[in-house]
């Protein structure tokens, strides 16, 4: 990366040992410092708060997101309210980056590298940005990839289960979860789900539909989207959105309550624009009406049940998967979500990676055992046009689990695939 700024002579910036030589200072940070520490000829080294300090990224209000599920909804949200409010945000998560209502760069993972954050908050600095919206995964907080920064607001969404193949267990990946609250930063935290996590009172405020919280739902409907009727201190406002869902009630109200505490705006004037934020490709995106298929990126079993909980009052047909080489105790949880809402199940593949798809097949259907109307296949688009020719009228499809991806990872190998396009294609074929 390019320097912008003189420091003893280098022009360049890298946080990797191998891309090192005269030109180049070394960003140091706890995620490489051990490999540095066995380099036999140590350069000069730049920490991460001189980084923010030359760069002036302290201008910029942080605000990171974190939870196991409604991460990329909820900074998208916060991210549309804003930008509806005139403020002028920036957004990076897995979708991408996103400043002045463009695509900067395409999709990355959740939480990048420490030095890439820095730069993508410097990059959107520069085209006029003073928020920096961020989604932070467990992964980033155990590996400190987001050490140095100072931020406005940190978001709670919930914390379940997953990663469990990186933390171990629930309870390890919880601690993780909650040290990004333990400091006393601004949070907002989900009332509802407070249970799972600790974190540090101090700048705490809370949103929840059922219980009391600073943000609180006074009644809602989920008929033809969300309206609902919302409290802050002694403010009413209601508003209403196209999405769908209780779970999406919940990621909207922790954008609204987020967004209160940043700007210091009324709920009112906050609630007014909730409208015209319609959700997140694939995220409980309406591919077809007629009949109603719907794929969402839903890849855990609490994720399942939020989305199938959503579908509850229709009859429901659901194709979904698990990802290879990826916590395999979910897998027949999965299954069991799928078991208790759905009329009709699918089980098929992921992204299978290095695992045989067949053997992860086999693990969801753990949780469906004396289950009716369960089909299995590793094939995708199979399991998905089967899906379709058994639709009757008045089902809806769900097709969970990649949302918007494009691709199919199998052994190393991304293999074009979108779940939209294929049920398109099949619907087209039809005609």
């Amino acid at each position: 990366m390019k320097l912008d700024f003189q420091k003893d002579g280098y022009l360049f910036l890298s946080d990797d040992t191998s891309k090192l030589d005269k030109d180049t200072l070394f960003l140091k940070t706890s995620q490489n410092s051990t490999y540095y520490d066995k380099l036999e000829l140590k350069p000069p080294t730049l920490s991460a708060t001189e980084l923010i300090s030359f760069w002036k990224l302290d201008k910029m209000k942080v605000v990171g997101v974190t939870g196991t599920n409604g991460k990329t909804t909820v900074t998208a949200a916060i991210y549309s309210l804003l930008l509806d409010l005139d403020e002028k945000p920036a957004l990076q998560g897995t979708r991408g980056l996103f400043a002045q209502e463009k695509c900067i760069e395409e999709k990355n993972m959740t939480t990048p590298s420490l030095l890439e954050t820095l730069h993508n908050m410097k990059q959107t600095m520069d085209m006029g940005c003073n928020y920096f919206i961020m989604e932070v995964s467990s992964h980033a907080i155990d590996q400190k990839r987001i050490e140095g920064l100072k931020f406005a607001l940190k978001v709670h969404t919930n914390v379940t289960s997953d990663h469990l193949d990186y933390h171990g267990t629930i309870e390890e990946y919880r601690r993780v979860k909650s040290l990004f609250f333990a400091d006393e930063s601004p949070k907002l935290l989900n009332k509802d789900e407070i249970k799972n996590i600790t974190y540090n009172p101090i700048g705490a405020q809370s949103y929840g539909v059922d219980e009391p919280a600073t943000f609180k739902v006074q009644a809602f409907s989920l008929l033809d989207g969300i309206t609902a009727g919302i409290k802050h201190l002694k403010t009413e406002a209601t508003f209403h959105s196209p999405m769908v869902g209780l779970f999406n009630l919940f990621n909207l109200m922790a954008a609204v309550g987020s967004v209160q505490m940043l700007t210091g705006k009324s709920i009112e004037e906050i609630c007014e624009v909730v409208e015209y934020f319609a959700g997140v490709s694939g995220r409980m995106e309406v591919v077809s009406l007629d009949p109603l298929v719907i794929v969402d990126f839903a890849h855990t079993d609490d994720g399942m049940h939020q989305v199938l909980e959503a579908m509850k009052d229709r009859d429901v047909s659901v194709v979904f998967g698990a990802g290879g080489n990826r916590d395999k105790e979910k897998r027949p949880r999965m299954g069991a979500a799928a078991g208790r809402y759905a009329n009709k199940i699918y089980v098929t593949s992921d992204n299978p990676r290095d695992e045989v798809p067949e053997m992860i097949l086999e693990d969801i259907l753990l949780g469906l055992h004396g289950k009716d109307h369960v089909t299995a296949t590793p094939d995708r688009r199979l399991a998905i046009k089967m899906a379709l020719d058994a639709l009757q009228e008045n089902e809806v499809l769900l097709i969970l689990g990649k949302g918007d991806e494009s691709y199919q990872e199998i052994k190393g190998v991304k293999h074009p695939f979108d779940d939209r396009e294929v049920v398109r294609e099949l619907l087209g074929e039809r005609l």
